[in-house]
């Protein structure tokens, strides 16, 4: 197969999720062999579906997906399954492939040698729960890559990455000589490697194809969007004044009646001339975190850190501390700690953590372990709202989540068949729901789509109670305001 001929064809593709939630209708693309292709489109739109329809896990509806003879598929997930977090490593590469693999060690030190996860050695092992976030997104790429795919699949690579994680991905990937399909949120990230793009509209349920990278597709349908909206408002215009002239015309006899008609008709021929344009993907609305009311003095203080150095438990003492309206960065690089010791101090087990007693903690997971994966956002929303005042406020409940674009079919479908960005959006109106005095925030632009982030940041920026932040995108930090940083790695 020649460089240039596809790899793999999207003929006619239809996929729905259960009676009347269709996704793809009747979509047509193809990939050619080593193209980097970037897949985007908003949250929930449908690409994680694109997906498993490619790698097999799912079936389309109608239609056909033509894969080249021999190709062989690894997609590397979102997030590690709950029911896979207590495997070794060993056994977690292992469900890589159909057959037992009985010397399987080798491969799996080649593969985290090129995700650059230090240390691998003595990690076969391992129990998979026991890395850091940062380190399991690392564990997932050399899941996908210790197969040799000829198509590898993505789906948000970056998350949890810190920056020298993000800076080997990409370099990698620059090199990398296969097919691959990325979806990601990371401008930056994506413009290093990108040659096309595959946009997935969320209300036509097609798939378009753009030719370069990510920032140059966001100009094309800008611009497109630019020219039909100014086409359309020529048009209305003129629609309008041959609607003025048959209201005028009407009312008077003889052949005037006929020019009315005419003029009606006119009108009529050029409304079906108005392009049909892409409804831009809903952004969520401008929100406030409330904080917790009458804070006074100390909210947390800080006296000595636990984290991991070489791998093992160290205790470092310091002196730190949050009053109202203070907001602490928490830096270091992936598996350092600093995942294991927010959620201490948001469960209060933290030695040298002490919270004032009454304070409302709002903790922010990155793998979203704070909601329960059994309710509905109807249901976990309501739960915040009855803990906080002790009444039902359902209005102001369902604006809030509206705000957050949780309306119709998402309030009652389970939270763990949501997209990864929807989870983080329950999670985000929960807070706001839950007013919480001290707001621990790990890594909460995992998933999010980029569309959304300026208005978390100013969100956060605007948030009066005492925050603490972990996050690796500094495109984002700089939209927010931090006045102490705490540097793990110092």
């Amino acid at each position: 197969m020649s460089k240039n001929e596809s790899i793999l064809r999207f003929e006619e593709v239809s996929f729905e999720y259960g009676h009347n939630k269709p996704i793809l209708e009747a979509v047509s693309f193809g990939i050619r062999r080593g193209a980097k292709i970037t897949l985007m489109g908003q949250n929930g739109a449908g690409k994680s579906t694109i997906f498993g329809l490619i790698n097999g896990t799912s079936e389309p509806e109608n239609g056909s997906i033509i894969i080249g003879d021999g190709v062989t598929i690894a997609t590397s997930r979102q997030v590690i399954p709950r029911t896979e977090m207590d495997l070794t490593v060993r056994e977690f590469f292992q469900k890589q492939f159909k057959q037992k693999v009985y010397d399987i060690d080798p491969k799996i030190d080649d593969a985290l040698e090129i995700v650059n996860l230090k240390g691998h050695e003595k990690v076969h092992d391992r129990i998979i729960k026991t890395f850091s976030g940062g380190q399991q997104a690392r564990l997932l790429l050399a899941s996908a890559l210790i197969t040799d795919p000829d198509i590898l699949l993505l789906d948000e690579p970056t998350n949890n990455l810190d920056k020298a994680g993000i800076e080997h991905l990409t370099q990698f990937l620059i090199n990398y000589k296969k097919t691959v399909v990325v979806i990601s949120h990371d401008a930056e990230f994506l413009n290093a490697f990108t040659d096309a793009v595959l946009y997935l509209d969320i209300y036509t349920r097609k798939v378009e194809y753009y030719v370069g990278n990510y920032n140059n597709v966001l100009k094309d349908i800008t611009a497109r969007v630019e020219r039909e909206n100014m086409k359309n408002a020529q048009l209305a215009k003129q629609i309008q004044a041959k609607k003025d002239k048959s209201n005028e015309f009407a009312h008077k006899g003889g052949r005037l009646r006929l020019v009315a008609k005419r003029m009606k008709e006119l009108a009529e021929d050029l409304e079906e001339e108005m392009v049909d344009v892409r409804k831009e993907d809903k952004t969520i609305k401008q929100f406030t975190i409330p904080h917790q009311p009458d804070l006074i003095g100390e909210i947390i203080s800080i006296t000595s850190l636990s984290m991991m150095k070489n791998h093992k438990p160290v205790e470092r003492k310091i002196s730190a501390s949050l009053k109202r309206n203070q907001h602490l960065l928490l830096k270091g690089p992936n598996g350092i700690g600093k995942t294991t010791l927010l959620e201490s101090i948001a469960r209060g087990t933290a030695k040298g953590v002490t919270i004032q007693s009454g304070v409302r903690v709002g903790y922010y997971r990155q793998d979203f372990g704070t909601l329960n994966f059994d309710e509905t956002p109807f249901q976990a929303l309501k739960n915040v709202v009855m803990r906080i005042t002790g009444r039902f406020e359902e209005e102001r409940m369902r604006s809030v989540a509206a705000g957050f674009l949780i309306t119709g079919e998402i309030m009652n479908t389970k939270i763990g068949a949501l997209s990864e960005g929807q989870k983080g959006l329950v999670a985000f109106a929960s807070l706001v729901l839950e007013q919480p005095g001290l707001l621990i925030l790990d890594e909460p632009t995992n998933h999010i789509n980029f569309r959304h982030l300026p208005i978390i940041a100013k969100a956060l920026d605007q948030y009066q109670g005492a925050m603490i932040v972990v996050s690796h995108v500094p495109e984002f930090l700089a939209q927010i305001r931090i006045d102490d940083t705490l540097d793990l790695d110092k």
